[in-house]
């Protein structure tokens, strides 16, 4: 429902079929012994199916019920991301070369998590050849087929043949991965420069070993 329900005396019905706070039914009771309870629980009473014969009501703190629910739904968003489709554009007589390469855009769109949409796009005779793109997108589903799986299998649109592959791996979890990677890498790097680059304190200590080196080796001459 886009609009807010009935709550305590705006529920206008002669009797709710009742529910209780942990979701027990009470059953049929009239509007005004259910007003009551709510009252006495502290709680209100809030109408859930209005469309009900009677009506449905449930007894809740629609207050906390409302906040719990706002929540939610901001989380929600938040952690909503969504699916980009990228595309690929493969010749159906491509060189080895070039299909290494495209293979390996498309696991990398696979791997963030995107949707990729493969197409086989025909030229002159290779019309009358269709079976060379079918082998082609078969042979590249396959290839990828740990990271992505067929959406939406190949078929002619025109001249050209298309194929959409779906990712295995959802967009949010690929975002965090990719996130965690990021930190990792940051981290790691501290460390590095922290065992590389000595401090004023250990530069401190080298000339203080140094000086009393010296000092004892020229002890050592006089004697």
């Amino acid at each position: 429902m886009s609009a807010e329900p009935r709550i305590n005396d705006r529920i206008r019905v002669p009797e709710v079929r009742l529910v209780g706070p942990d979701g027990q039914q009470v059953g049929i009771v009239a509007i005004q012994d259910a007003l009551r309870l709510a009252q006495e629980a502290d709680l209100d009473l809030v109408e859930i199916v209005p469309t009900g014969r009677p009506p449905v009501a449930k007894l809740m703190d629609y207050g906390k019920y409302k906040y719990e629910s706002a929540m939610k739904a901001r989380e929600a968003r938040k952690n909503q991301a969504h699916t980009i489709i990228k595309e690929m554009k493969l010749r159906p007589k491509i060189d080895p070369h070039d299909y290494e390469t495209k293979k390996g855009h498309v696991v990398r769109f696979l791997n963030a998590g995107d949707k990729v949409k493969i197409t086989i796009m025909f030229r002159g005779r290779e019309q009358s050849r269709p079976e060379l793109g079918r082998r082609l997108l078969d042979r590249l589903a396959s290839d990828v087929e740990e990271l992505g799986f067929v959406e939406f299998a190949p078929k002619q649109d025109g001249r050209n043949m298309i194929m959409v592959l779906g990712p295995r791996k959802k967009k949010v979890e690929a975002m965090a991965e990719a996130r965690a990677a990021k930190a990792a890498k940051a981290q790691d790097g501290g460390r590095v420069r922290d065992r590389e680059e000595p401090g004023p304190d250990d530069e401190a200590a080298a000339v203080e070993t140094g000086a009393e080196t010296g000092a004892a080796a020229a002890d050592q001459d006089e004697q």
